[in-house]
């Protein structure tokens, strides 16, 4: 069911994603930037922007721009975490990365193309949503995307390379890295309900937890995982030697740990009754990814 609905969902982001791009002026970084984002990956925070609708009774047409916005993000980290600047990864998605594919120099344009195409998805004047709305997202985005979020986390991940450090630390690295653009996914859902400033920082904090548990799962998949399950070599945060969880506090502990944040998120979530069945079951996915 779930596998399901993932893939329904990925098919909707990619379909929205190629019929924008097909309407804009052609240039030589449309394929890498294809490459880079449709038709790869399970898109889980599409579907957590779609599973965060459905808990806010919000309908999907008002969230497809931002599911779309999220993913060129996400694509565009990938690409620039592959490089052999960064962490030198040859495969993902089961593919070439993108700078195998077509170079080092193109793949650096492709990913900062997606980043910019993801503010023109969101302030275009077809999205559905307010003003406000729109610039309320934008400076979301902004603070998970840039140095206070995705890119801010990369850098610490790579400094904290081969060296001992805390459990706080290894958090904030991990919620800013992956944390933070979930919490961007949970909370602009939040924003498009009109909620509460109050309640719009509850759901970003539900988000960046979401984000946690996916990175922890995603250290595990690292460690026991298969090639073919991952799509991209596995074992290497131990090569590396990067900071994780696993590292600082043991396997076991680090299964623990990620047990006792589901608890915590399912806790939060059952309050909402049935408007939280799929977000619940993607939860429970994200956290069985690993076994």
């Amino acid at each position: 069911m779930i596998n399901k609905r993932l893939n329904k969902n990925a098919r909707k982001v990619d379909k929205f994603l190629l019929y924008f791009l097909k309407n804009q002026k052609k240039s030589t970084l449309v394929a890498p930037m294809k490459y880079g984002v449709i038709s790869g990956g399970k898109k889980i925070r599409t579907t957590i922007i779609f599973d965060s609708g459905k808990l806010l009774n919000i309908k999907e047409k008002k969230l497809i721009d931002i599911c779309a916005a999220v993913e060129c993000i996400h694509s565009y980290s990938l690409i620039h975490d592959d490089l052999p600047c960064m962490d030198n990864d040859a495969m993902r998605r089961g593919k070439p990365s993108t700078h195998k594919k077509f170079g080092e120099a193109t793949a650096v344009l492709a990913g900062n193309s997606l980043l910019t195409l993801a503010f023109e998805i969101i302030s275009n004047k077809k999205n559905l949503l307010s003003l406000k709305q729109k610039n309320e997202i934008i400076k979301l985005l902004c603070n998970c995307a840039g140095h206070t979020g995705i890119a801010g986390g990369q850098d610490l991940d790579l400094k904290y390379e081969k060296k001992n450090k805390s459990l706080n630390q290894i958090i904030n690295m991990q919620r800013k890295k992956t944390g933070k653009l979930f919490k961007f996914c949970v909370q602009s859902a939040s924003i498009i309900g009109n909620k509460s400033k109050s309640e719009n920082i509850r759901f970003g904090k539900l988000g960046e937890e979401i984000g946690l548990l996916f990175q922890l799962s995603d250290d595990f998949l690292d460690l026991k995982g298969s090639q073919k399950l991952v799509g991209k070599p596995i074992k290497k945060d131990k090569k590396k030697g990067k900071s994780t969880l696993i590292k600082l506090m043991g396997y076991e502990n680090a299964l623990r740990y990620a047990d006792n944040l589901m608890k915590k998120i399912l806790i939060k979530l059952k309050k909402h009754g049935k408007n939280a069945k799929n977000l619940i079951e993607t939860i429970k996915f994200i956290r069985g990814r690993s076994f």
